[in-house]
């Protein structure tokens, strides 16, 4: 499942960047404990111009231990964050909208990402399109609400990630089922989209 993930991230990014990535810019809002941003460095993206935002004390705590002390790292709301409008090639989401559950504070949000973002940039989005019933503290966000949020871009997005139910189910028949099971795009629970900001 995460292979799948980094395979898809990876090839979107070198169709938006070509191979040289470390001259790319790019902002994380909700950067955790910083696991998807080592994964940009693995990319090839340069520290000096990787950025995270985190909310929680403890996670920014972890993150900072992990990352090299060039990667810059902001503690606080990512809606007040000090970021240069226009000052990123890619600003990256990944799972955070669906942990957010007002309406009003998603497109705050997404109004903060969008102006961050360089024209001829975009925002790279991972989440849920589809609602947890075991866990109410999340939130699936279509598509069709991803578009809504940044209505100036043009969204290009791919369902990706077998619904984790499904994937440990037939992970335990045998590892190679899920290559199988995730050819059916119903069975996806998770969209990968590149939001566009036009050039001028």
């Amino acid at each position: 499942m995460v292979h799948e993930r980094q395979r898809a991230l990876l090839q979107l990014l070198h169709r938006l960047g070509g191979e040289d990535l470390a001259q790319k810019t790019l902002l994380e809002v909700g950067c955790g404990s910083g696991g998807n941003l080592l994964e940009m460095l693995r990319f090839g993206f340069d520290a000096r111009n990787l950025q995270g935002v985190e909310l929680l004390e403890e996670r920014y705590a972890e993150a900072r231990r992990a990352l090299p002390l060039e990667l810059q790292l902001s503690l606080g709301d990512a809606c007040e964050a000090q970021v240069q409008p226009g000052s990123q090639d890619i600003v990256f989401q990944s799972t955070v909208f669906s942990s957010l559950l007002d309406d009003a504070f998603q497109q705050r949000l997404a109004d903060a990402m969008w102006r961050w973002v360089k024209p001829g940039g975009g925002v790279l989005w991972y989440d849920f399109t589809v609602n947890n019933p075991r866990n109410a503290d999340v939130r699936g966000v279509p598509l069709q609400r991803v578009c809504a949020l940044f209505p100036g871009g043009r969204v290009h997005a791919r369902r990706v990630t077998l619904a984790p139910p499904v994937a440990r189910q037939v992970v335990r028949l045998h590892p190679s089922l899920y290559t199988l099971f995730n050819m059916t795009p119903l069975l996806r629970t998770h969209v990968l989209a590149w939001i566009e900001k036009p050039p001028f």
